[in-house]
């Protein structure tokens, strides 16, 4: 069963509007999590927000937001004056602009969400929106206001739903050129062959299963241990790999046939 949507609002494409919901595509409460409590007495220990001259503990209805503009000087904003700047983007999500699937870069994706009709009435709207943009090979360019913030969206047709990404702004992505720059572009076109084997024998089909976490599967099990009263067994430190002594130059042309001599090997024991 789906989770309840944190947002519903309304997908707009000129004159064509439907009531849709929102939901994140992605989520993080199956990971482990820990409370902080006093060892002396086992109860749970809970953050308060402190006056950073008095020290005194601060009450909810006299917490206010601040923008620095000097120090400690800030300008004072209400409640009531944050709501007060709430554009049409809060609940509708406009489409603009379109541009060709292919043509927005990987790092400007930020996080996505599932966008679904959230009413039957709504249902065809939804489905000409998102089958127009399948059809011509388009992305839709918009944006939403999420957390008091306003963020560029791009809807991308998936299936019978439409993914949702949040984009990041220009100025949050550093250019890889500043980092890709100095590196060495020569390869060794006698390696690349054997680079291309190993790659080849170890090549499979895509599985969430190769993306899974070994720290969180230590942890559910030493949390098992101790809810039936037994000692985890502690594990040795990891052991430094060895190389050559008194040498760190690698012979790559050996270490690529060894890899797969010993992924050939794996292979006849399987």
């Amino acid at each position: 069963m789906a989770p309840r949507p944190y947002w519903k609002g309304y997908l707009k494409l000129s004159l064509v509007t439907c009531p849709v919901s929102m939901s994140p595509a992605t989520s993080e409460s199956e990971k482990v999590r820990f409370h902080t409590l006093n060892k002396e007495t086992g109860n749970r220990v809970v953050s308060q927000f402190v006056d950073a001259v008095t020290r005194k503990p601060l009450k909810d209805e006299d917490e206010i937001k601040g923008y620095p503009r000097g120090e400690n000087d800030f300008v004072l904003l209400t409640d009531d004056e944050l709501d007060a700047v709430a554009l049409d983007t809060v609940k509708t999500i406009d489409i603009d602009k379109f541009v060709p699937s292919d043509s927005i870069e990987w790092i400007y994706l930020e996080k996505p969400h599932y966008l679904v009709p959230d009413d039957p009435v709504g249902h065809e709207a939804f489905a000409v929106i998102r089958d127009a943009m399948a059809s011509d090979k388009v992305l839709g360019i918009s944006k939403l206001v999420i957390g008091r913030r306003e963020r560029a969206v791009v809807l991308e047709p998936r299936g019978e739903g439409i993914v949702l990404w949040t984009l990041r702004f220009g100025d949050e992505v550093r250019p890889e050129e500043s980092y890709f720059e100095d590196i060495d572009d020569a390869s060794d076109p006698d390696l690349i062959p054997l680079v291309e084997k190993f790659i080849k024998q170890h090549t499979k089909t895509w599985s969430p299963d190769m993306v899974s976490d070994p720290v969180q599967d230590a942890l559910l099990d030493i949390i098992a241990k101790k809810k039936k009263g037994l000692r985890p067994l502690k594990k040795g430190k990891a052991k430094e790999e060895t190389g050559a002594a008194g040498s760190n130059v690698i012979d790559i042309m050996d270490a690529l046939r060894q890899s797969l001599a010993a992924s050939g090997k794996g292979k006849r024991s399987s």
